[in-house]
């Protein structure tokens, strides 16, 4: 059935198919690396030539918008409801938790205060603070950030908008 002749094409059939899978990977990476190597990562990156303009002013700062307070006043909770579509895939709005805990009642309510539900360190060492639609502004921009340790992987609502429509619609879910 398996002679020798038969076992030496088949160790020749894959270490040759490993050679060429090898060699692939090679020129694949020789052809499309986008590392730092010999992009100047090793040391200071400098200019070829620097064009003067005559002026050296500090770039004008960014105008910032209206605050979150007065946002919110005008938050509208029908466009909420359809922000919180993003939120039901981890959270409830019945008193039973799923992935995340249950977000009826969340505003102003303590933090970490959701019996039952296993909160990560960092909420949990926040139990005396409540959310406010400030703070949940603050966590729903960035959740990572705000609080680093947190066990939320969503990445975070960029509108200033859509954060205080959805804080303002939860504010009406008890």
């Amino acid at each position: 059935m398996f002679d020798t002749m038969t076992m030496t094409k088949t160790l020749g059939a894959v270490c040759g198919s490993l050679l060429v899978f090898m060699l692939g990977g090679w020129v694949a990476t020789s052809l499309y690396h986008v590392g730092a190597e010999g992009h100047g990562a090793e040391g200071e990156l400098t200019q070829a030539y620097s064009i003067d303009t005559g002026a050296e002013e500090a770039p004008a700062a960014a105008e910032e918008g209206p605050d979150f307070a007065t946002i919110y006043a005008a938050a509208d909770v029908g466009a909420g409801e359809k922000v919180y579509a993003k939120c039901k895939s981890c959270h409830n709005l019945d008193g039973k938790d799923a992935t995340g805990p249950h977000l009826n009642g969340v505003v102003d309510r303590n933090k970490g205060a959701a019996a039952g539900f296993g909160y990560s360190e960092a909420i949990l060492a926040l139990t005396a603070d409540t959310w406010t639609p400030e703070n949940l502004n603050g966590f729903l921009e960035n959740p990572k950030k705000y609080m680093p340790g947190t066990k939320m992987s969503f990445a975070g609502l960029p509108k200033v908008e859509d954060r205080a429509n959805v804080i303002a619609y939860l504010a009406t879910v008890k």
